[in-house]
């Protein structure tokens, strides 16, 4: 078993209610009594659920085979050694491919296994039937409709097993911060005991997670979940974060790994620096570096292999000194150069 976090990893107590923050208003209270530092990191299957995705490495990672039935296998081979390891959050999409299949199926064969939490998204709908070439790979919708169908096609596959259901990248020209047709669909499925939540994504990320907070149905906040990415190339985001985490959202940290470029051999000299003096890989001491913000209720793995995942996981008991902090904080490049680097990732 890992070692309990160091200190700067307790969650901080609402005082109204005396239980830790990262526990309210969402579907996640059942990862209050695990007593393992990994149930604060979660796996996403973004890069597993279909063969094309814009990680770096992509293809040392999955090789040449890339049917359907060798990315279920390799899908529950991740399943199962993250559960082991103590990793009970798992996230998904509908543009992720067959991601949603494959952990009902996970879900299906491990019937036991009921204290994980699910979360998956809409908005996005995967067209690349299955190739890597396609040119596109995704279509981006927030109307009703899209909501309607994909909500279906959602509890098709998952049921009652589906914690979270978040709309898809939101940014501050999202129709879904207006709809209220939209806002009274989605009320009414958290009525039904579903958590809601929404996902960021450019350079505008603040802008979106403050405009969502504003959302309301019949003067109560609508979303109780807010995932974004953060990592050590784009902290913007931060302080929205922060501000969502006080308003009681959980916050859930998407891609901080930057889709690979801070992961060996890519990653900058600094980090690469501070990972060889702690004897440990590049990955862990990038997610480390979102572990430690107070603000932080799950990070996502994104591993496509078990032996990346293990090194992911070592970030739950890192612990990054001033000094290495210092460095590391001298990587941050402005957002809308980082987003402009993300948009020119291949999709392999």
């Amino acid at each position: 078993m890992l070692p309990h976090p160091p200190k700067h990893r307790t969650p901080r107590l609402l005082r109204r209610k005396g239980i830790p923050s990262y526990v309210v208003g969402m579907p996640f209270a059942r990862l209050a009594s695990a007593t393992t530092p990994t149930c604060h990191i979660g796996l996403g299957l973004a890069a597993v659920g279909r063969p094309g995705y814009i990680n770096l490495g992509r293809d040392e990672d999955l090789g040449a085979d890339r049917s359907v039935e060798r990315l279920r296998t390799r899908t529950h081979e991740l399943l199962d050694a993250a559960y082991f390891q103590g990793v009970r959050y798992f996230d998904v999409a509908r543009s992720y491919g067959r991601s949603e299949e494959f952990l009902a199926d996970w879900l299906d064969k491990n019937p036991s296994r009921d204290d994980v939490v699910v979360g998956s998204k809409w908005g996005y709908t995967y067209t690349a039937d299955w190739t890597t070439d396609a040119e596109k790979h995704e279509v981006k919708d927030h109307g009703v409709r899209t909501y309607d169908r994909q909500r279906a096609e959602t509890a098709e596959l998952l049921g009652d097993r589906l914690d979270l259901y978040q709309i898809h990248s939101v940014t501050p020209d999202s129709p879904a911060l207006t709809d209220k047709e939209l806002h009274a669909r989605l009320a009414e499925a958290a009525a039904q005991g579903t958590t809601i939540g929404f996902s960021t994504s450019g350079p505008a990320q603040a802008d979106a997670i403050r405009a969502a907070l504003a959302v309301t149905v019949d003067a109560e906040p609508l979303f109780r979940t807010v995932q974004s990415t953060y990592n050590a190339l784009e902290t913007s985001a931060g302080p929205a974060l922060a501000e969502a985490h006080d308003a009681g959202l959980t916050v859930i940290v998407k891609e901080g790994m930057a889709n690979g470029r801070l992961a060996a051999p890519h990653a900058p000299d600094a980090l690469r620096a501070v990972a060889e003096e702690m004897s440990l890989g590049c990955d862990a001491v990038a997610l480390a570096l979102v572990l430690r913000q107070p603000w932080a209720g799950v990070v996502l793995s994104g591993a496509a292999t078990t032996v990346q995942l293990a090194s992911n996981l070592h970030a739950a008991v890192v612990d990054l000194d001033d000094a290495q902090l210092s460095r590391l904080a001298e990587l941050v490049e402005e957002p809308q150069e980082y987003w402009e680097r993300r948009g020119q990732l291949p999709w392999h």
